[in-house]
């Protein structure tokens, strides 16, 4: 009989061998969005025991959008700042693990009274001038006129990581232990014009359709909650400067008619004088630190005298003495340069004069 368009499988008088390319089941789960997954199937038979011409059915689908992404705070610690400190920074990664690439908005925002992640407390001041830059040089480190202020990440490609910093300032006002509690929140837009900003990515609603349907597949954050296309991280800053202190006594060392012993201030008698910074912090230590100290006209000044120690006044009466660099006179005004005041501990300048 001839064939007709339509097969007829008798099993009595043909043997019909199915199979199909890829058994296994087609997942999609690293696939490009927007990619054809094509599926053939190949039907082999023969007709009274003679091989005839092989059949084929062919199905393709397109892949969906699968987006979502990450932020996550680096470092896992506080950020440690002083009042009045410019340009205090916290550290963000951003990265893309949608299978598209995609715009992401930024957003950095200030979390009033929250409990802060890693500072030990609750927020209660804000970073004032809060802005968001990106790591253009990719060295993991903010610098600035370097890195470049931005409010979203342009065409971001799948796996593609950014490091973003939030920078601000920190009022004058604050005290120790304070805290200002940040979040950073990555939004998922469309792409595909560069340089322009996309539209907020939204969940395809209903059935499956034969387009590029769009999944929010995202986790919750610290700031959003899950497939909302949104994720977001916190950090924190904590004031943690030191607390200086200065103090200063004078002592006769000795006069000209009873020497060292019980010696009176009087003309031509010996005087200390001892200056003494102390820093009661116990995390933050102070730089730089100096003393200035014009000397009385009605005192002159012992040549070479000016000392400064790592200790403070000692004895009864109090006095200071040791040896060390860092002092100078100039002029009628004693200078000693102290350097670094380590948190709970103290240095002294002390230097001698002749009262005239």
């Amino acid at each position: 009989p001839k064939m007709t368009n339509k097969l007829k499988i008798l099993a009595s008088a043909s043997a019909v061998v199915i199979a199909t390319m890829g058994a296994a089941p087609a997942f999609a789960a690293g696939t490009d969005a927007g990619s054809s997954i094509v599926n053939t199937a190949t039907i082999n038979y023969s007709v009274g025991g003679v091989a005839q011409t092989a059949l084929q059915a062919q199905d393709t689908i397109t892949v969906d959008r699968k987006v979502t992404l990450v932020v996550t705070e680096v470092g896992s610690s506080t950020t440690s700042v002083v009042p009045g400190q410019t340009a205090a920074v916290t550290t963000f990664t951003v990265q893309n693990t949608s299978n598209a690439t995609i715009d992401i908005g930024l957003t950095a925002a200030q979390l009033d009274g929250v409990a802060a992640p890693f500072a030990g407390g609750n927020d209660n001041f804000d970073i004032t001038a809060l802005a968001m830059y990106v790591d253009t040089n990719a060295n993991g480190t903010y610098d600035a006129g370097t890195d470049t202020a931005v409010t979203y990440l342009d065409e971001l490609a799948e796996d593609a990581t950014r490091t973003i910093f939030i920078v601000g300032n920190v009022p004058s006002t604050q005290v120790n232990d304070d805290i200002a509690a940040v979040s950073l929140t990555g939004t998922a837009k469309a792409s595909g014009t560069a340089g322009t900003e996309g539209a907020v990515l939204t969940a395809t609603a209903g059935a499956n359709t034969a387009g590029i349907d769009t999944v929010l597949a995202d986790a919750a954050g610290t700031d959003d909650a899950a497939f909302d296309g949104r994720h977001s991280a916190r950090d924190d800053y904590k004031i943690s400067a030191p607390v200086l202190t200065v103090s200063k006594i004078s002592w006769v060392i000795s006069d000209p008619v009873n020497g060292a012993t019980n010696p009176k201030m009087i003309p031509g008698a010996t005087i200390g004088y001892c200056i003494t910074v102390t820093n009661a912090a116990t995390g933050a230590a102070a730089t730089s630190v100096s003393i200035s100290d014009p000397v009385p006209s009605q005192v002159l000044y012992d040549a070479s005298s000016a000392q400064v120690v790592s200790s403070g006044p000692s004895g009864t009466p109090a006095t200071c003495s040791g040896t060390g660099a860092g002092g100078s006179y100039a002029g009628t005004t004693v200078t000693g340069t102290l350097g670094t005041v380590a948190p709970s501990s103290s240095k002294s300048l002390w230097f001698t004069g002749v009262i005239q």
